[in-house]
């Protein structure tokens, strides 16, 4: 079989360490990394265990060495969600962005063929958001990620239109990561939270932008969703339904049809399951869905690729899922690699 140039989009990473930003503000649950034997560490949120990682979600080299394992070419790297850090004061914020966004370009200058950057913003200050936006473009970054919502504000809110304006105007790209879910005093048995709210998290995102008319108010705005879109693709029958039938509650800021933006974003092709991958590539078209594994956590796709490498879908088909689609997101080349 012939071996396809292959992205993945969406891979999370930490800085191997990590100041005590609780000591040094004063206040808050932070993440600090405890690393109690080799190769591996422990995310502890102030002296409460949160996660067990290893040494492949801070060091390149140990990334790059399990990339070429799995024949991935190219990874896109972005900060673990819960340091996005939005309910911080926002210059507390801005100077955990900054520092987020520090170590994370290092690994990729010091391997520019394997990496790119998505920067982390303070979303919860429009005008500090932007000010690391604008720096994150200078020092290489191609994109950001950001939440589901910014702390009890949707993606809707217009004071985030001038961040999604800025982003159009500097040509950077927008990942959307599911991040505090909705009702969760609900979850915590059974890994709810992490297998129910979030894929609900990522609806109300991708609901919140079609409704407030982000995509077509910003029509160059390039934005990709993780997890194939969450609960998205399964529900958006029954919300075009709701659009029809209560054009009163739902259209009251965009009377477009909400069918009418499929094609206008991206999808991660994180689904775990052929008929569903088959299912968001009929959906939002074969020019729209993105290899993304979650790299390197036990809740993502195991094997990198093996989904798409698994369907019936013709090799030129094959080829956008794994790496042309992740190009015409990021605005790049194959031959920005080489």
């Amino acid at each position: 079989m012939k071996k396809l140039f292959t992205i993945d989009i969406h891979t999370h990473i930490l800085p191997k360490n990590i100041p005590n930003f609780n000591k040094k503000f004063g206040y808050g649950e932070f993440i600090q990394l405890e690393h109690h034997k080799p190769c591996c560490a422990k995310m502890m949120m102030n002296d409460q265990f949160f996660r067990e990682i290893e040494s492949n979600c801070w060091d390149g080299e140990a990334r790059i060495n399990e990339c070429n394992h799995q024949n991935i070419d190219v990874q896109v790297l972005s900060t673990v969600p819960v340091m996005f850090s939005y309910w911080t004061a926002p210059k507390d914020g801005l100077e955990i962005s900054k520092f987020i966004n520090d170590d994370l370009i290092k690994v990729v200058d010091k391997s520019p063929n394997r990496f790119v950057g998505l920067g982390n913003i303070p979303m919860q200050d429009t005008k500090l958001a932007i000010q690391e936006l604008e720096r994150c473009k200078s020092i290489g970054m191609k994109g950001i990620q950001i939440g589901s919502h910014v702390n009890n504000l949707n993606l809707s809110e217009p004071s985030f239109f001038p961040i999604y304006e800025a982003c159009e105007a500097l040509d950077m790209a927008i990942f959307v990561h599911p991040w505090w879910w909705m009702a969760k005093e609900k979850m915590d048995k059974y890994w709810l939270s992490w297998l129910v709210g979030m894929p609900m998290e990522t609806s109300l995102a991708i609901c919140s932008m079609i409704f407030s008319g982000v995509f077509q108010k910003f029509p160059k705005l390039r934005v990709a969703f993780a997890h194939g879109g969450g609960s998205f693709p399964a529900t958006i029958g029954r919300i075009e339904h709701g659009f029809n039938v209560r054009p009163d509650l739902v259209a009251v800021d965009n009377k477009i049809n909400p069918k009418d933006y499929l094609g206008e974003f991206w999808l991660d092709s994180l689904v775990h399951d052929n008929k569903m991958l088959d299912y968001i590539v009929d959906l939002v078209g074969e020019d729209k869905v993105a290899l993304g594994t979650d790299y390197p956590f036990p809740l993502g796709e195991l094997e990198p690729g093996k989904l798409i490498h698994n369907t019936p879908f013709p090799t030129e088909v094959k080829e956008k899922l794994l790496s042309g689609n992740a190009l015409d997101w990021l605005n790049m080349k194959k031959s920005d690699f080489a």
